[in-house]
């Protein structure tokens, strides 16, 4: 089988498309023939070593899959030709991987593959934020920071989904744009604005129930000191480079809290959990009410490049390889 395999940490330029044994599955395995990779930040920062794991050389990057089953080793709960889609952290971008069975999650019809490769990372990072961490109500206003990224973008939706009032942070209008048609109900242009005066003026001096920071950065501190009374700050990523130091008196303040969000972890410690959220967001999908953007899409081939797009934060939606049959 072709697949892509990181040989040393300088990036996506490191990778390179080779020749490699097909997988066999051991028992309670299931062999996947896959159809599209969701790529994520996350996959850039492992091929530089930077990410919070750091797989052995050589290693294929490529955290979510979809496809269909090929073969399965005893007890599975699924069967070969069903469509299916999984979050392995790393692993997937190769024709055909070998995956545990109890994670996979069957993917209904009407979900193209491409659509249910890109699920896992920036949904189920958005339903165990928003909801497992910080039990957000419907009414409550939620702040997402680097809205019209892939992390960002889906936590817009997926606040709206909730019943919650958006503000949507964008570096700059065009992106600002895209979190309006993601159902964002106002947006704010940072850097270049005061975040706490406008998120205090867009909330009637409330300020922000929820806050969703995928950027960390300069415009953390601003957004903790915009939170309500009892507000949520939900540390989520740090796409911006820097990690803030937050003066922890702001949270006593507004008897705050500050919750991370380390959802690779709570996939491994609560897989039941993790299949819950799943199964909604593939259940919005096909009622129409969740409609995933897809930045782009390259075949496997081309993986340094789409990878590129991501390590430049180029990407409004999510970036996904496809294998052809």
């Amino acid at each position: 089988m072709k697949a892509a395999l990181c040989k040393s940490l300088d990036g996506p330029q490191g990778i390179a498309i080779e020749t490699w044994a097909d997988p066999a599955a051991l028992a309670g395995e299931a062999v996947v023939r896959v159809a599209a990779i969701g790529l994520n930040f996350s996959d850039t920062l492992l091929t530089r070593g930077k990410y919070q794991y750091r797989p052995e050389l050589p290693f294929f990057p490529g955290g979510e899959i979809a496809g269909t089953v090929e073969s399965v080793s005893g007890p599975a709960g699924v069967s070969p030709g069903q469509s299916v889609m999984a979050y392995l952290n790393w692993g997937g971008a190769a024709e055909k991987v070998a995956v545990d069975a109890t994670k996979l999650i069957p993917i209904p019809e009407g979900v193209p593959l491409p659509v249910a490769a890109g699920l896992s990372v920036t949904y189920g990072t958005a339903m165990h934020g928003l909801g497992d961490r910080a039990r957000l109500k419907s009414g409550e206003t939620v702040v997402v920071t680097g809205a019209a990224g892939g992390a960002g973008h889906s936590a817009v939706e997926i606040a709206k989904l909730m019943g919650a009032r958006v503000i949507a942070v964008a570096s700059s209008a065009e992106k600002c744009a895209i979190a309006k048609a993601a159902g964002a109900d106002a947006t704010i242009e940072f850097p270049g604005s005061d975040l706490k005066a406008e998120v205090r003026a867009l909330t009637g001096g409330d300020g922000a129930d929820v806050v969703y920071d995928c950027i960390g950065g300069a415009a953390s501190e601003p957004l903790v000191r915009a939170l309500a009374w009892q507000g949520r700050f939900l540390v989520v990523g740090f796409a911006a480079g820097e990690i803030p130091k937050i003066p922890i008196n702001l949270l006593l303040l507004r008897g705050a809290e500050m919750l991370g969000v380390f959802w690779g972890e709570a996939v491994r410690r609560d897989p039941d959990r993790h299949r819950a959220n799943m199964l909604q967001v593939l259940r919005w999908v096909v009622d129409g009410r969740l409609k995933p953007r897809i930045h782009a899409t390259f075949p496997l081939a081309q993986i340094s490049e789409a990878l590129s797009v991501l390590e430049r934060r180029e990407a409004t939606g999510k970036v996904v390889l496809t294998i052809s049959k």
